[in-house]
């Protein structure tokens, strides 16, 4: 009687064809979903490397991750090489998938004043005892992509990263940005600093079409907007 042959793993794959090291080495994005997958079940069945059968697995359900996330465990584990570890660990990958997708959907707040800037920002520097420069990235319809902190402590021209800045709204596509900085101290006067701030990300973005709509300073139950004020 011949001997099993044993399923082929990721690990034999040569350097260029494991998909863990491709995703280390060259980032998510470059990965098929299929070798996304094939990195979840991590190995195939003896006729099969885990790509393969994850590029058939695929197949089955038009390459849609849709359809694939609506398997059942039984179905999937219908496929030779999925038992029932594999099929969960699939299930619980697309099931996370789901979960991101509903809560950026939440999360994509639209700004449409000074105000919802105010109410976005407040609960995460209205209070601290320290400075933070935050910049908002919004969509073209003016929805939140992303809010990051740009700095900590104190705010100076030397402090701001302009370049950061425009790489990350390129990255996320963004066409609007917002910056917020708190004045731990109450006072709702701009600053020098913060003027100078204002115009320098203005005048680098304007040369990529990224827009600074609106610079806040905010406090503990008030803030200043440099848009309502006429100083951007």
């Amino acid at each position: 009687m011949p001997e099993k042959a044993p399923s082929i793993s990721i690990k034999n794959w040569s350097q260029d064809d494991q998909p863990r090291e491709k995703l280390r080495d060259k980032g998510k994005a470059a990965l098929s979903d299929a070798e996304l997958v094939a990195i979840i079940i991590g190995s195939g069945n003896r006729d099969e490397s885990a790509l393969d059968l994850c590029k058939r697995i695929l197949a089955s359900v038009d390459n849609n991750l849709n359809q694939l996330g609506k398997l059942s465990i039984k179905q999937l584990m219908d496929f030779k090489g999925i038992g029932e570890a594999k099929a969960i660990s699939i299930a619980a990958a697309m099931e996370l998938g789901r979960r991101r997708r509903g809560e950026e959907a939440l999360e994509r707040k639209k700004i449409t004043s000074s105000v919802s800037v105010f109410e976005l920002m407040q609960p995460i520097i209205g209070e601290l005892p320290h400075e933070e420069f935050w910049i908002i990235y919004l969509n073209n319809a003016n929805k939140v992509i992303q809010k990051q902190q740009l700095s900590k402590g104190g705010i100076t021209g030397t402090l701001v990263d302009v370049r950061l800045v425009l790489k990350n709204a390129l990255e996320f596509g963004a066409v609007g940005i917002i910056l917020a900085h708190n004045h731990p101290s109450g006072t709702l006067k701009p600053s020098e600093a913060d003027k100078q701030i204002t115009q320098k990300l203005k005048k680098a973005g304007e040369s990529l079409d990224i827009k600074v709509l609106d610079h806040l300073i905010v406090t503990e139950k008030a803030y200043f907007s440099f848009a309502d004020d006429n100083l951007l």
